[in-house]
């Protein structure tokens, strides 16, 4: 099954050069570009498109009211986001990940980690590495503040959901956002990496989360993790 690639940034040469990249590959293809998030919602349901490579910056409509817009329309559901930074640790990360994009990854990767961001995305998994998980950790530390993004609304609510996990669900959660593989996680409690799996979907169907990255924000929004703590 052919992967179905959308490329969103408003640069051309970039996305001539990701265009090359990805049609070099046996199992995935450039269906449409877009320079701007407005033209990449439209595209990416015109073209069915199964992932998203989506520049945060881009003029008019932006990646992050793009990835809104995707994530709220019923019929996308089967797109995934892949947003692309100039940094790693972007200002605009964890509004990105809220939004509802799968992962990130900066523009400066490896061919390699590119086309591997893809095949995740549209496994339905989450692309979130170690290193971009502390991005994360960083982008979400800076925009905590005493009045910030209408966490006190949103704490009874992150509280009644946390309550619904069992211990070990908990457990695994400060795990994935940690970082942490299935596979690692599975060697640190000595369980297999399917049971691994299990608990994670679990405690995103109880969460409401969308996939792996949403998990990460939700541990540390509720404080069952803290910046620096395992």
């Amino acid at each position: 099954m052919t992967i179905r690639v959308l490329l969103a940034d408003d640069q051309t040469l970039l996305r001539s050069a990701f265009r090359v990249l990805v049609d070099s590959e046996p199992d995935m293809e450039v269906v449409a570009e877009a320079a701007d998030g407005a033209e990449a919602v439209a595209l990416a349901a015109s073209e069915k498109a199964d992932v998203v490579l989506m520049d945060i910056r881009m003029p008019g409509t932006d990646g992050l009211a793009a990835t809104r817009m995707i994530s709220a329309d019923p019929a996308l559901a089967g797109v995934h986001v892949v947003m692309l930074t100039t940094f790693e640790v972007d200002e605009y990360v964890v509004q990105s990940l809220r939004a509802g994009a799968s992962g990130f990854l900066g523009k400066g990767a490896e061919p390699v980690e590119l086309l591997n961001a893809i095949r995740i995305a549209a496994a339905g998994e989450a692309l979130l590495s170690p290193a971009a998980t502390k991005g994360l950790i960083a982008s979400f530390l800076a925009q905590r503040g005493p009045a910030g993004d209408g966490e006190q609304d949103g704490s009874g609510a992150r509280a009644e959901r946390l309550a619904a996990l069992t211990v070990r669900e908990r457990e695994v959660l400060g795990l994935v956002a940690g970082g942490h593989s299935n596979d690692e996680i599975a060697e640190r409690l000595a369980v297999s990496p399917l049971t691994v799996k299990t608990h994670v979907n679990r405690a995103m169907a109880k969460l409401g989360a969308r996939d792996r990255a949403q998990l990460v924000v939700f541990a540390y929004e509720s404080g069952l993790v803290r910046p620096g703590v395992e």
